[in-house]
């Protein structure tokens, strides 16, 4: 008999995001190498004969928390990695349910009918990791092994152990990160002893997943939209200074033209569904000379904050300038702000500097966002 535990990576920044990954290589965040120490812990007693891991950071991060003690080599094998999303590689969930909603259906229901052109299918995905599993398994036969990979991939390789057949694959949901799925094999029948097992996590009291909307953007010229963006930045000096004194929204509306001049997708207007909920204002010009982005504004509607949006917000910037190539972003926090400052030391950010601004001190801040990309 042998024993296989199919163990999906840790939080990545898609993840946290709200992306399609894919083969887009994100970092582990922090809560994924907590993730990661946990899920150690939890298999430390385990008996492992071999560790085998995709290729992706994601993946690898794991599974060094699985190797840590045991002196096993990992088996880095690319077959194991994420299925290839073609055109929705590192686009946001909210985009593609508000623009392709009855394809983001066929995908989560009705597997073996999803491929856009350029992806991979499902059934190629079996295809190429299937044939990664007999070799393990012919390798290790009567040992325990544990195999690292991306939550479609178990899908599809949970779906032919268990002989589910093609379009029905969604009976097995797909765990949450660290998620671990133990079978058996005894003469090529598996038997699960259980699967999309997370229990490890209980102790960090995750909310979960369901209850965060996935946001979606649109672009704005902030002349058209003038009522929008001075209400939102009017809000967001209220919130930073407790007055709306010194606030002068000719200037900053000007200013922000001046972003969506320079490029379109400068100025997002953030939406749940069809109901606006926040702003994002990104200056492309500041900071291109030493290669980091200038976050202007990045704000949330009262009725919006504290329900775990803002990450949304700060990953639609870090996409933005990561794709231009930019190493770090940059933005300025009032020092009396404390909801802001909390928010953004929390998610990376560190201080550079300070200034005397009208009502106290202003604060530089950075964050480091470069490294990302497709392996």
């Amino acid at each position: 008999m042998t024993k296989i535990y199919l163990i999906r990576h840790v939080q990545a920044e898609g993840n946290l995001f709200r992306i399609m990954q894919g083969h887009w290589d994100g970092e582990a965040t922090a809560l994924g190498l907590r993730q990661a120490e946990l899920l150690g812990e939890r298999m430390r007693e385990v008996p492992l004969d071999a560790v085998y891991v995709s290729d992706l950071s994601r993946a690898v991060c794991t599974a060094e928390a699985l190797q840590k003690g045991r002196g096993l080599p990992l088996h880095i094998d690319p077959r194991l990695r994420e299925l290839n999303m073609g055109p929705w590689e590192g686009r946001f969930f909210g985009d593609l349910k508000h623009d392709q909603p009855g394809e983001i259906k066929t995908f989560l229901l009705r597997q073996d009918g999803w491929r856009p052109e350029g992806a991979e299918s499902f059934a190629d995905v079996t295809a190429r990791a299937w044939p990664a599993i007999e070799e393990i398994l012919r390798r290790h036969e009567g040992q325990s092994v544990a195999v690292v990979s991306h939550g479609v991939t178990i899908l599809c390789l949970l779906t032919k152990m268990l002989n589910i057949a093609p379009g029905q694959p969604a009976h097995i949901p797909i765990g949450g990160n660290t998620a671990i799925s133990c079978l058996r094999c005894e003469s090529g029948v598996f038997t699960p002893e259980f699967l999309g097992d997370c229990a490890h996590l209980d102790v960090l009291e995750l909310e979960p997943w369901e209850r965060t909307p996935d946001l979606r953007a649109e672009p704005i010229d902030p002349l058209k939209e003038e009522k929008f963006y001075v209400s939102c930045y009017e809000d967001a000096w209220r919130a930073a200074h407790g007055t709306t004194r010194g606030f002068s929204p000719e200037s900053y509306l000007l200013a922000a033209a001046e972003h969506h001049r320079a490029d379109p997708g400068a100025v997002l207007r953030i939406l749940a569904e069809d109901e606006p909920v926040g702003l994002v204002d990104m200056d492309m010009r500041r900071g291109a000379h030493a290669g980091y982005g200038w976050l202007s504004l990045l704000y949330l509607l009262p009725e919006y904050r504290r329900r775990g949006m803002g990450i949304q917000l700060l990953g639609r910037a870090i996409m933005h300038y990561r794709a231009l190539g930019r190493r770090s972003l940059r933005l300025t926090v009032a020092e009396d702000n404390a909801p802001a400052l909390a928010f953004y030391r929390h998610w990376g950010f560190i201080t550079l500097g300070s200034e005397r601004g009208r009502f106290g001190k202003i604060l530089l801040m950075e964050k480091k966002i470069g490294g990302a990309g497709y392996v």
